[in-house]
């Protein structure tokens, strides 16, 4: 059986040759994206969630602020290299620029959020794609609306596992990221309960020493970087040991230090993909594969001129009624089935190559 790391670059180089093909799918062709893992991280405003992912990731690249500072979704990938090697992100839509500065990976986001919504009242359902190369581990009516259902149409996806962040200074009963899991996740399966800003508040420690809200599994307390820390460029390396040190020395918490922190969260996730996610979805998604090839095949021949006579002369009335190859659309979909077809047939000879090779 292929080992964790083998799986998650597959994953990760299937999902990237599906952007770069411009696969999101259609009512008639179907998509590879929808059977892949994914990680969804949601919460109230100004709760943390960009603070999460940061220490995650290890970057401070994503811009943060008071008000709606993210508004559009952001789908990120990791990839490891090797040692030595100097890590970098690329945009999809920069496919030949690589960032060394991450500063300037977070002024790109900024740049293209202020492209699609330029002001702050309005939000996007279009994501910016990035993918990082590292060798370490004033709104209208609807907009509250048409953000909760951006978000539910990532994480009703049954292989989304999903980040509910709460603040560790509100009541955990009205969190409104495990309301919004709740509606897609009832059991708690594929939720995990995240505590940020607890070095604001000393209650949470009721949360962590077991499984509240109906959660399958355990909360994690986070310490986030504050105003301060961000101003003055706290690198993420004496964050997170600010952050061990924190759990570590506090009465309250030091019996769940080991269990507590972002790396362990990083942790957690990871063992979660290869225990249940890639492991288990693996044959769902070559049965997925196989049966979208038959569909693609099928869907291509409709849209290929047909050889025998009688349909031969169907094709040149069609002709000559410039229904067949004038016809754009028609073009486009037996293109666009063409390259689907390659896409999936790759994929599955990918799959199978790393199921078997050590």
């Amino acid at each position: 059986m292929a080992n964790m790391k083998s799986l998650v670059a597959l994953v990760n180089r299937i999902e990237r040759f599906c952007r770069a093909l411009g696969e999101d799918g259609d009512a008639i062709l179907p998509t590879l994206l929808e059977p892949l893992p994914s990680i969804a991280v949601v919460g109230p405003q100004s709760s943390g969630k960009s603070s999460v992912l940061c220490s995650i990731l290890g970057h401070d690249l994503l811009p943060r602020g008071s008000g709606i500072v993210t508004r559009r979704p952001l789908e990120l990938q990791l990839h490891k290299i090797e040692e030595g090697l100097q890590e970098y992100a690329e945009f999809l839509h920069l496919p030949n620029t690589r960032f060394t500065d991450f500063s300037m990976v977070r002024k790109e986001i900024e740049d293209e959020t202020d492209k699609t919504t330029p002001t702050s009242n309005q939000i996007s359902p279009v994501p910016t794609h990035l993918t990082i190369y590292s060798p370490n581990e004033g709104q209208p009516e609807s907009f509250v609306r048409d953000i909760e259902s951006m978000i539910l149409s990532y994480i009703e996806k049954p292989n989304c596992i999903i980040l509910a962040i709460t603040p560790a200074n509100q009541d955990i009963a009205n969190s409104a990221a495990i309301k919004v899991s709740r509606k897609v996740d009832r059991a708690g399966v594929r939720t995990y309960g995240v505590l940020t800003k607890f070095d604001l508040m000393n209650r949470g420690k009721i949360v962590l020493s077991g499984r509240s809200c109906g959660l399958r599994n355990p909360w994690v307390g986070i310490v986030n970087c504050s105003h301060e820390d961000i101003n003055s460029n706290v690198d993420m390396i004496a964050a997170r040991q600010r952050e061990r040190e924190f759990f570590a020395t506090i009465p309250d918490y030091a019996h769940l230090a080991s269990m507590m922190g972002s790396e362990h969260l990083a942790w957690l996730l990871s063992k979660y993909l290869e225990d249940w996610i890639i492991v288990n979805r693996i044959p769902a998604i070559q049965s997925f594969i196989d049966r979208s090839i038959r569909e693609l095949r099928a869907e291509w021949l409709c849209t290929t001129v047909p050889s025998d006579a009688g349909a031969r002369q169907l094709a040149q009335l069609l002709e000559d009624a410039q229904l067949l190859e004038e016809d754009s659309v028609l073009t486009a979909r037996r293109q666009g089935c063409a390259e689907r077809l390659e896409l999936y047939q790759f994929a599955r000879y990918e799959i199978e190559a790393v199921l078997w090779s050590g």
